[in-house]
């Protein structure tokens, strides 16, 4: 709240009337010894006037940085309407939505919600969000080791997917006695051959698309082998890019058979790394091995539409040993703002921005390629809205001299793929213009001149 609107009156009233002379009194079982009676290092407070002062005094120290980093979060024009919805008390302030009786906004939004990405994914059904990109991934290898009846728990995760999500799927399934098989890709994307290469039964295939790299892979032909396996094909994707890119649904004969990824380019702000939101999508016959909440429509006795939460196989729920995960929430407002977001541009803005997003990103690779030393990395395969270039300097320290202009320069790929050397990865959205562009071709130009 904005202020507290009791007064000393007020106080003194409600505390005579439960019978206690002080506020302390309410938390006399707390021993002596734990209470902080004092904040060491913390100066007294100021008046309203002068922390407005201090504030803005602050304010005037942020620099605007010209953002050319992506590697996993993108900066996307929101516009403003999504978060001043978002921010309304009956969206900002809303919990857990059990009693369906009183939660039917929250529920038809979340509902509205999984619509939205079924449509982008061409899955039959989508739940109400995990917590971001990386543990959907997680969850969706365990969700593919749950619904297989036999065979070897072992999954082939190719490089090219974002290493934090690798690291986290590693730290997630390792106990789970589930084999991460990684695969690597030197050619910048998954290649068949690579893949033949690995002997013995597997029961899941992850495919990125794009890839970390920003590389677009062969996705119907990877599906379809996996397919031929007797494996599962798990997308990893950038929900933004399925405005223009084939849905994993079309991917190969059959489709992938479970969809995740990182839901921040819907709507949801950069805030330094967080809060996000992870996708996860399948198929029907895969439904009951779906963990967190899902949110079904029904009518009542009425006849009337209503909603409430179905098929919620977690511990809260079932027993314990019958859960599909200890994933025991979605992240409501990131996905009310997801959805709101999706809302306001519509299929035809969406698709405008990820198509402006792929020009710019050309723009900016045809005005690099100008400059003296530096050539593309993987050039022989289409990239999305981000791409990777070799530099005759280290990258890193390019992105250190980029930084003192106020421009954020892109990700040095050496620091996780050593083999990759001096590459620099940069991405490039839909709001960025030419002068944005010209600006970082320059500065990119000095720092290696």
């Amino acid at each position: 709240m904005p202020f507290i609107p009791h007064t000393e009156a007020d106080v003194t009233s409600m505390l005579a009337a439960i019978g206690v002379a002080r506020i302390e009194d309410l938390f006399d079982e707390i021993p002596e010894e734990l209470k902080v009676h004092a904040l060491h290092g913390v100066p007294p407070g100021l008046s309203e006037m002068d922390t407005n002062r201090l504030l803005k005094e602050r304010a005037r120290m942020d620099a605007v940085e010209l953002n050319f980093a992506g590697a996993g979060a993108y900066e996307h024009h929101i516009p403003a309407a999504v978060w001043q919805i978002v921010g309304r008390g009956e969206f900002y302030s809303a919990y857990t939505p059990y009693q369906a009786e009183a939660s039917q906004g929250t529920l038809q939004l979340i509902y509205e919600y999984q619509t939205m990405m079924t449509r982008l994914t061409g899955m039959d059904v989508s739940n109400a969000s995990l917590y971001d990109g990386a543990t959907a991934l997680a969850e969706a290898v365990l969700m593919a080791e749950r619904s297989r009846k036999k065979g070897a728990q072992r999954v082939l995760v190719p490089t090219s997917v974002h290493p934090a999500y690798r690291k986290t799927l590693l730290t997630i399934v390792a106990t789970q006695d589930i084999e991460v098989v990684e695969v690597d890709c030197p050619q910048g994307r998954l290649e068949l051959a690579d893949l033949e290469k690995i002997a013995g039964e597997f029961s899941a295939l992850v495919i990125p698309q794009p890839n970390f790299f920003g590389v677009l892979e062969e996705v119907d032909a990877l599906t379809d082998w996996a397919h031929a396996r007797g494996a599962l094909a798990i997308a990893v994707v950038n929900p933004l890019t399925l405005a223009v890119l084939e849905s994993p649904g079309e991917w190969g004969a059959r489709g992938a058979d479970i969809v995740c990824g990182e839901g921040q380019p819907l709507g949801v702000p950069l805030s330094s790394g967080g809060p996000y939101f992870g996708i996860l999508c399948c198929k029907k016959e895969l439904v009951r091995n779906m963990p967190g909440r899902i949110v079904g429509r029904t009518t009542d006795l009425d006849g009337r539409t209503g909603y409430a939460l179905t098929l919620q196989a977690r511990e809260q729920h079932i027993r314990r040993a019958k859960a599909t995960s200890n994933i025991c929430t979605n992240q409501g407002l990131l996905v009310t703002a997801a959805t709101i977001h999706m809302a306001l541009l519509g299929p035809e803005g969406v698709r405008r921005v990820a198509a402006a997003s792929v020009a710019n990103t050309r723009t900016l690779a045809q005005r690099l390629l100008r400059i003296p030393g530096v050539r593309a990395l993987f050039p022989q395969h289409a990239h999305f809205h981000e791409q990777a270039f070799v530099l005759p300097k280290p990258a890193h320290e390019v992105i250190e001299k980029l930084a003192g202009e106020h421009i954020l320069a892109g990700y040095a790929l050496g620091e996780e793929y050593p083999a990759l050397g001096d590459a620099l990865l940069v991405c490039v959205t839909e709001t960025k213009s030419e002068a944005d562009i010209e600006r970082f071709a320059a500065a990119i130009a000095a720092a290696i001149a």
